[in-house]
């Protein structure tokens, strides 16, 4: 074994020599790619990586067919390897699938990308006061108006093959309704008015595909309703006249009834002059205040004459994935239609209704209504309803129509010269969304408190609009794009030998006992997820902590990344379950389990005068919590705590799905490092650790020196406390469990900046954690060091550092169940087969212990999700003997 050359490729990716081919003129390299779902049309947009030194210009990548076959595509440029390397370290790949599910993507110094197709979009982003923003796909035209609507104004299509004209408008705004989310308190309901304050064109927009960021609020009619932000992307496609939406509300509101008091929760304080104490006699906890009545997206149709109406729906019970069933009425001329997916419980108030080990719950059902009259009905819609009139047609579909509910596609009730079509987000038709607590009980710091004010949402609706005579097939293969959307990914080995996320291995089975514990557990916890069910527009993404083997408790809030455990178990498969599971849960967590609000001041310098500027600073301060995550409770919104952030997954969500948001709200959390608003305790312990992974990603993502800065003084101060406080570890004791943050956190700032002194902290941190064994939190502690081994192990190449990390993974190991995890199991079935292959140890006392293989991912993350992919990887080159070497 080469010492140097183990300096120079770690388990982590530091140097990754050895993936950086020679560049030449003629230098094409390729990257497999698989469509999961596929559908031939369907837009599709994702993230590759690329090895450091390898691609140094986007222009040199294209999509092609098996067969050598260029296909038109969109590539762009996302983030680079800077400051170590100018080279490309993600692109964004979009093009329209074709008729096979397996592409290839070329790149290097050889590869050129042919010129995108005549029919291309064209953007107008006139953004003076009372400007607009229109933008033409070819067959459809929109404008968003800057000012009061909110959403599309006007909507023309190409009915007759010659461009769109006055004539050929087939929608219009509604009167400040395009967009709107209605609360309801005592004073009844107050609904809302949309104002459009800004447009921005989004990166990632170009000729084949571009999306438009709207961002305004909501303003009220009652001064006790304070305006509420929402940002709104549109994606645009050439030649194509749909849209897809993807549209986020701030919950502003007043929660609850309860009397406040000044100062700080003491767990969270930013001082220790006015702390609130626990009022046991205060029951306005549990009483509702501000509640959700309705939000959605809404569009006025111009038509008349009969219409037809046209959706789809499974068959049998809601989890049944059999069966569909597509369904067509005549409706008439007039009158409202909609299609209403409901569930139990929708404000999904603790105690939780759940299902039996052996019998999932009921409760869940769709109803398709016109006229006042029940046309159908069924346990689960697909998402989508059409409705067609003698000129044209509108489809609407809601992505997690079922998993979200209440959702609701109603035609009708319109204020204009047509029909409304409108995608309810928060269907009216439900009960009001109320965000109280379910109870007094005492919090973990024994705190009561509520948190929900500043809590978003995010949902996803395509408008389809379409000239009269569309098929059947033609609206379900546009529709089944949205509902359950495509999946294109790499070869699973691609993204590990990439580097960008270290060097980790792909499910292979080549080393199955250890793989099991995997597959297992990401299998487990999505069977659950389909058993109990978690579903509910705030609870949807989320995952439970804890199982006795009856019952489930406890949200986990994202505690440690969980929805990063999820993206890097995708690019270990490439499974598509495992993808939208990861979205949803990041999703979830950087919206509902976030304070986005108030975000204070904010200037663009997009207006001639400088008064615009002064008078912005007298906006409202922003909040001091903007950015604070939650820590797990029975509701997302009763607790939060200072080290229970975690942006790990959201740029995952940014760099592979191409989803905005996830940097957004990243950078969010970022700056909330910056503000120290805890003193030294926010540079302390976990805190400190897990900052330094958080600024490490945000800083790589964007390159912000100020966020440089921050970082490097942490990391000294990591690398000051291992001296002279904690003999030699980069984590004390009491925090045993983050040595994966401090790893990871630490790689990844080795990766940027190669520097030494901390290269060689890492080394030292492992020899303390190879001899004195952490143990505060026992097997988490101690299964956590692994991440720590390995890393010291590929950096300084001593074995024994391995020979301890063997021993240790031992107990990971698992044996095979008698067939896969698939509907043929009960919950009790698989709770007891796993239970009966789980190797780790119990635990002390009656208690189940939280590591169990059967709990959720809470520990699992410093047990086996942040370890094994790379250790995998460490022992597959092991046992291939072909260490690689430094390259010259």
């Amino acid at each position: 074994m080469v010492r140097a050359a183990r300096a120079a490729l770690t388990i982590f990716g530091i140097g990754l020599a050895w993936a950086a081919p020679a560049q030449s003129q003629d230098m094409v390299g390729q990257v497999p790619i698989r469509v999961e779902r596929h559908v031939e049309g369907a837009p599709l947009t994702f993230g590759i990586p690329f090895p450091k030194g390898v691609l140094h210009a986007p222009e040199h990548v294209r999509v092609v067919t098996a067969d050598g076959r260029e296909v038109p595509s969109q590539i762009t440029e996302v983030s680079t390897w800077a400051p170590a390397d100018e080279s490309i370290k993600w692109v964004w790949v979009f093009f329209f699938a074709g008729e096979t599910d397996r592409y290839l993507i070329e790149y290097g110094a050889g590869v050129r990308r042919a010129a995108a197709p005549v029919t291309r979009i064209q953007i107008r982003n006139n953004q003076r006061a009372n400007g607009l923003t229109e933008v033409s796909t070819g067959p459809l035209r929109f404008v968003v108006p800057r000012g009061e609507g909110g959403f599309l104004s006007e909507v023309a299509l190409d009915l007759d093959g010659d461009g769109s004209d006055a004539a050929e408008v087939v929608a219009e705004g509604v009167a400040g309704r395009g967009s709107f989310l209605d609360l309801l308190d005592a004073g009844g309901v107050d609904r809302s008015r949309a104002f459009v304050r800004r447009a921005v064109i989004e990166k990632g927009s170009g000729p084949l595909h571009a999306i438009v960021r709207i961002e305004g609020e909501y303003l009220y009619s009652r001064p006790d309703n304070r305006p509420a932000p929402f940002v709104t992307r549109i994606h645009a496609y050439a030649g194509r006249s749909y849209v897809r939406v993807q549209h986020t509300f701030v919950y502003t509101g007043v929660p609850d009834r309860h009397r406040p008091q000044g100062g700080d929760q003491p767990h969270v304080a930013t001082q220790d002059e006015r702390l609130i104490t626990v009022d046991p006699t205060d029951t306005g906890w549990t009483e509702p205040e501000d509640r959700v009545a309705a939000a959605g997206l809404s569009v006025g149709l111009l038509q008349s004459g009969d219409r037809r109406l046209t959706t789809r729906w499974r068959e049998g019970a809601w989890w049944d994935d059999g069966v569909t069933r597509t369904e067509v009425h005549d409706v008439g001329g007039t009158g409202e239609v909609s299609l209403f997916q409901t569930g139990p419980e929708p404000s999904r108030m603790p105690p939780l209704r759940s299902s039996s080990s052996a019998t999932r719950m009921d409760g869940f059902s769709t109803h398709l209504v016109a006229g006042g009259r029940t046309l159908a009905e069924a346990e689960r819609a697909e998402g989508w309803a059409a409705l067609s009139g003698d000129r044209y047609g509108v489809a609407i579909g809601i992505r997690h129509f079922l998993e979200e509910y209440p959702k609701e596609i109603r035609f009708g009730a319109s204020s204009g010269p047509g029909d409304a079509a409108t995608a309810y987000l928060w269907s009216p038709r439900a009960e009001p969304m109320s965000f109280a607590r379910f109870s007094n009980e005492l919090g973990p710091e024994n705190a009561v408190e509520n948190w929900a004010t500043g809590l978003a949402k995010t949902s996803e609706v395509v408008f389809d609009f379409q000239p009269a005579g569309m098929t059947d097939a033609d609206l379900v293969r546009t529709m089944s794009a949205v509902v359950a959307p495509p999946v294109a990914h790499a070869d699973p080995d691609w993204y590990g030998r990439s580097g960008v996320y270290g060097r980790f291995a792909p499910s292979t089975g080549r080393f199955p006992d250890f793989e099991r514990a995997l597959d297992y557990k990401f299998d487990w916890v999505l069977f659950n997820q389909q058993w109990e069910p978690w579903f509910g527009m705030f609870d949807h993404g989320d995952l439970q902590n804890s199982f006795d083997g009856v019952e489930w408790s406890r949200w986990g809030h994202g505690e440690p990344a969980q929805d990063y455990m999820l993206w890097l178990q995708f690019m270990r498969t490439g499974k598509p379950e495992l993808f939208d599971a990861a979205q949803a849960a990041s999703r979830h967590l950087m919206d509902v389990d976030n304070t986005h609000w108030p975000r204070g001041p904010a200037y663009y310098g997009d207006t001639n005068h400088p008064l615009d500027y002064w008078r912005s600073r007298g906006e409202p301060p922003a909040s001091k919590y903007l950015g604070i995550g939650r820590r797990h409770a029975e509701q997302h919104w009763l607790h939060v705590l200072s080290a229970h952030v975690w942006v790990q997954g959201w740029l995952a969500d940014y760099y592979l799905a191409a989803d905005h948001r996830g940097l957004d709200v990243a950078i969010q959390t970022a700056e909330l490092h910056l503000r120290r608003i805890w003193g030294e305790h926010g540079l302390t312990g976990r805190r400190l650790y897990l900052s330094v992974w958080n600024l490490a990603e945000v800083w790589d993502a964007t390159k912000d020196e100020r966020y440089r800065r921050e970082l490097e003084e942490r990391v000294r101060r990591m690398l000051h406390f291992q001296e002279r406080e904690q003999g030699g570890s980069l984590v004390m004791d009491r925090y045993g469990y983050t040595h994966v943050y401090a790893a990871h956190g630490l790689w990844r700032y080795v990766d940027l900046t190669g520097d030494g002194a901390v290269r060689a902290a890492l080394i030292r941190s492992a020899r303390r954690a190879r001899d004195v064994p952490p143990l505060d939190h026992t097997v988490e502690s101690l299964l956590s060091s692994v991440s720590t081994l390995a890393l010291g192990y590929e950096l300084s190449g001593e074995q024994s550092l391995l020979d301890e990390l063997r021993t240790r993974i031992e107990v990971l190991r698992m044996d095979p169940l008698p067939r896969p995890i698939d509907g043929s199991w009960t919950q009790g079935e698989l709770f007891a087969a796993l239970d009966a292959r789980d190797r780790l140890p119990g635990g002390a006392g009656p208690r189940r212990a939280g590591w169990r293989f059967t709990n959720g991912l809470r520990v699992f993350g410093w047990t086996h999700a942040y370890t094994l992919p790379y250790v995998l990887d460490l022992l597959r080159r092991a046992a291939s003997e072909t260490a690689p070497t430094d390259a010259k």
